[in-house]
């Protein structure tokens, strides 16, 4: 995508919205949601729509764990580090994505293909642990089965409910 077209892009999520503050993390959500992160010249685009400080938004932006101001992978890997999750372990499936991916949690690979997040529950404390891959819950994993995931996402892009 060109600048240009990124920038188109910005300006037809911001102008989806009322030009009123409180449709500000909306429209953020949107960003992040398009582009994986939120650009820099959409915090500008946005703070001049709304007649707002830049800095109001990037409090916004980085307050919210599910927004980033730097861009993620292609996939984003998140694996549930809440408390049955960690009893079950959770660590060592981070150790194993490391071991894959070369990446540590709260980094992206080199290449934009995954990122991986250490989140502090994903709501399935019965299937702990569990790992979450694009939206796909991965559960009662065992690390044996963490290559065979990641392997099934770079090969086609996606994997199936395990």
């Amino acid at each position: 995508m060109t600048e240009q077209d990124k920038s188109s892009v910005i300006k037809d999520i911001i102008e989806a919205y009322p030009a009123d503050r409180r449709f500000a993390l909306a429209a953020l959500q949107d960003m992040q949601h398009e582009f994986n992160y939120i650009p820099e010249e959409g915090l500008g685009q946005l703070a001049d729509y709304l007649g707002c400080p830049q800095a109001q938004l990037y409090s916004m932006a980085t307050f919210y764990k599910a927004l980033s101001l730097t861009p993620k992978g292609e996939h984003i890997v998140k694996i549930c580090n809440g408390t049955a999750c960690h009893l079950r372990g959770s660590m060592n499936l981070a150790t194993a994505l490391k071991k894959e991916l070369g990446i540590d949690p709260g980094q992206t690979c080199e290449d934009g293909s995954f990122s991986v997040e250490l989140v502090n529950c994903l709501g399935s404390c019965a299937l702990a642990p569990v790992m979450l891959v694009d939206g796909v819950y991965h559960n009662k994993l065992r690390v044996e089965q963490v290559p065979g995931i990641i392997d099934s996402y770079r090969a086609k892009g996606g994997a199936q409910n395990d």
